[in-house]
């Protein structure tokens, strides 16, 4: 879907929480300068209206301030400096996972790198963990490096990723690390043995699972694809009516779950972290002390 054919309001918006959300995630830090107009329009595929906008809406948020000789600089507010950095340094009694799923564009690495932020757990992002290994594997078999659709990435390479990403995820749990996990899982959130398989497994681990779906409009994952440019993310937004045509916007975990959500009109990501990591202190204490 092209800008024009998207109201220009809720575009503008859009490209305004998404910057929002990097400066939360850490991609943008305190002082660091925003690129210009041109560039940040070449970034979001947009125009440089649609970015004057957007930052407008956060200068008056308080996350961008204009400063002489050093043009837009980021500045996060400081109630939000302060909830994203004060993690707790003691350890919970039960290390804590947090597994954060969603459909591709949904925000599910920039909720994760929020939460990790404020809480100071471990990140483990499973394309991070395994893309260095697995596009030369799938050149070695005959595919491309970029290829996430065939039947031999499907078959042959994904289940490897994810067999990764849970044995590190579980190092740091029996090393006593609380962690949070981030990929689609999409296979994996729809499947009832997998899922209670898990809660069993960490239970054996003396630890907590909790389950987060991450969801977002059509529109706004369109935008997270187009901005991050992946090589993993060709095919989909070279075909993107077909791609999301495979896209169910009521997907959701079979097992109870946390629902984040990441549109324009959503609470910003890192109140609806400090939500989570709040009822999980609380979840924790309890589970420590059934009398409490």
């Amino acid at each position: 879907m092209s800008e024009s054919q998207q109201p220009r309001m809720s575009m503008h918006r859009r490209v305004a929480q998404g910057i929002r959300n990097d400066i939360e995630a850490g991609r943008l830090r305190d002082g660091e300068r925003l690129p210009s107009t041109r560039e940040l329009a070449a970034q979001w595929e947009v125009s440089v209206f649609t970015i004057s906008e957007a930052v407008k809406l956060l200068v008056e948020d308080g996350f961008v301030t204009s400063k002489a000789r050093s043009g837009r600089v980021v500045t996060t507010p400081a109630d939000v400096r302060q909830r994203l950095l004060t993690a707790d340094p003691e350890r919970p009694a039960r290390p804590q996972v947090v597994l954060v799923g969603g459909w591709p564009g949904s925000g599910k690495s920039e909720f994760s790198r929020v939460l990790a932020r404020m809480t100071g757990w471990a990140l483990l992002d499973k394309d991070t963990i395994a893309r260095p290994i697995i596009e030369p594997a799938l050149e070695d078999l005959g595919s491309t490096f970029d290829d996430r659709e065939s039947d031999i990435y499907l078959t042959r390479i994904r289940p490897r990723e994810y067999e990764a990403l849970d044995a590190v995820i579980r190092d740091n749990v029996q090393c006593g690390n609380s962690c949070i996990g981030s990929a689609p899982y999409l296979r994996e959130f729809n499947d009832q043995n997998w899922l209670e398989n898990v809660e069993a497994r960490f239970n054996e681990d003396q630890a907590d699972v909790t389950f987060v779906w991450v969801r977002c409009t059509l529109e706004t994952m369109h935008m997270y694809l187009r901005r991050r440019g992946a090589a993993r993310d060709r095919w989909k937004l070279a075909n993107w009516d077909e791609h999301s045509r495979q896209i169910d916007l009521e997907f959701r975990p079979l097992l109870p779950h946390v629902v984040i959500d990441n549109d324009p009109d959503s609470k910003p990501l890192h109140m609806q972290a400090r939500r989570l990591a709040e009822n999980l202190a609380r979840q924790a204490a309890v589970t420590a002390d059934p009398k409490s």
